[in-house]
């Protein structure tokens, strides 16, 4: 083999990470090769202990090196409050923004009956089980605004039904400090659909 393919090698598995075209493969494996090697070996010896080690939680399916992440093994966390996200990185930026101290659920996807996902296929049974084993108080909704987004919310709102859960849904429209002309029609009819009584 020759220096050229092993080359081409790194800069084709640098092209598995998301947005990483030829372009920028091209620079990150030269940017390793020529400038930081030590970071290079940094890299692949903390990706190698993170891909054996970083696996999901028990509970909450988050990603965690623990048989129960942070979040569910912190008892000053509120039980009683249940977030319902997409994926662990829906549970970083509601961590990162927000001031909410529950816990989470994380469905790893979303329902697609097209794609042939069903509600077994993103946790659903655990999730019911789940229901109807702790004593939750509010379950909130925060699976994305899409088509199948909303599907799935709308099932998960009625599996809480049959447990009497209060739930509720996480706001979705104009952004804050945006502006009504530079808002999608989709994202505008959402919001004037989703509108609240003012008090």
């Amino acid at each position: 083999m020759s220096d050229a393919d092993l080359l081409q090698q790194l800069m084709d598995a640098m092209r598995c990470l998301p947005g990483v075209g030829p372009k920028t493969a091209q620079r990150m494996s030269l940017h390793l090769l020529e400038r930081d090697r030590q970071g290079g070996e940094h890299l692949s010896r903390v990706l190698k202990d993170a891909l054996a080690r970083i696996g999901r939680c028990e509970w909450c399916r988050n990603l965690t090196e623990h048989p129960r992440c942070n979040i569910c093994s912190n008892a000053n966390r509120e039980q009683s409050q249940l977030c319902i996200v997409e994926t662990p990185a829906d549970v970083l930026a509601i961590e990162q923004a927000t001031s909410y101290r529950g816990r989470y659920f994380v469905l790893l996807g979303r329902l697609s009956p097209l794609d042939g996902i069903g509600p077994e296929d993103i946790g659903l049974d655990q999730l019911s089980a789940h229901f109807a084993a702790e004593p939750l108080a509010e379950v909130i909704v925060a699976t994305n605004p899409t088509v199948e987004g909303e599907a799935t919310a709308y099932y998960i709102q009625q599996l809480a039904a049959r447990h009497q859960i209060k739930v509720s849904r996480i706001a979705h429209g104009v952004p804050l400090g945006g502006e009504l002309e530079y808002i999608d029609a989709g994202t505008l009819a959402h919001a004037f659909g989703s509108r609240q009584p003012v008090e």
